[in-house]
């Protein structure tokens, strides 16, 4: 597995550098499957984690130059990026009732989808997050760009916070 250095200030945004190797894909997923588990939200997983996998991927293939071997395999870079930063990040925020997973990379280059081609091996990730989230776009970032995706969460019912008098008459934080 591909390390990944998670950060989480606000434990409602969290974000994972990735390493710019092929399990970086696998790294994501893992990483989306344990926030989304934290925040209550596995109902999400399946299309977040395909929406992650579709963003790293077209991150690693397009915008730190990962090049087809003869064998259609990609071989990737080994080394961070000059700056001696890796150069991909996926971020996750939970903001009731959405969550947004976005994907950042050194390349300034804004996706675009192509026309549709059923018998071909690839081109088709962004169609799939565009069906599998209800929005998604790309914003430039300073050296970069970010890829975002957005979903709508349903949230589960939790129960109503007990009575105080049930804490024997101390002032009790809610979550």
């Amino acid at each position: 597995m591909s390390t990944g250095t998670a950060l989480a200030v606000d434990p409602h945004v969290v974000t994972c550098t990735l390493a710019p190797r092929y399990e970086a894909v696998r790294t994501a997923r893992d990483f989306a499957r344990t926030a989304l588990r934290r925040w209550g939200l596995d109902e999400l997983f399946d299309d977040v984690a395909l929406v992650a996998s579709e963003l790293v991927t077209n991150a690693l293939r397009h915008a730190i130059g990962a090049c087809p071997t003869a064998a259609d395999d990609y071989d990737f870079p080994t080394q961070p990026a000059a700056e001696s930063r890796l150069p991909i990040r996926i971020s996750l925020v939970h903001r009731a009732p959405q969550v947004v997973c976005a994907v950042s990379d050194p390349s300034s280059i804004g996706p675009v989808a192509r026309e549709a081609d059923f018998v071909a091996e690839s081109g088709r990730g962004l169609h799939l997050v565009d069906s599998f989230s209800r929005s998604w776009g790309w914003h430039p970032l300073g050296g970069g760009k970010v890829v975002w995706a957005l979903f709508e969460a349903q949230e589960a019912q939790r129960p109503a916070p007990a009575p105080v008098a049930e804490f024997g008459g101390r002032h009790r934080r809610s979550a």
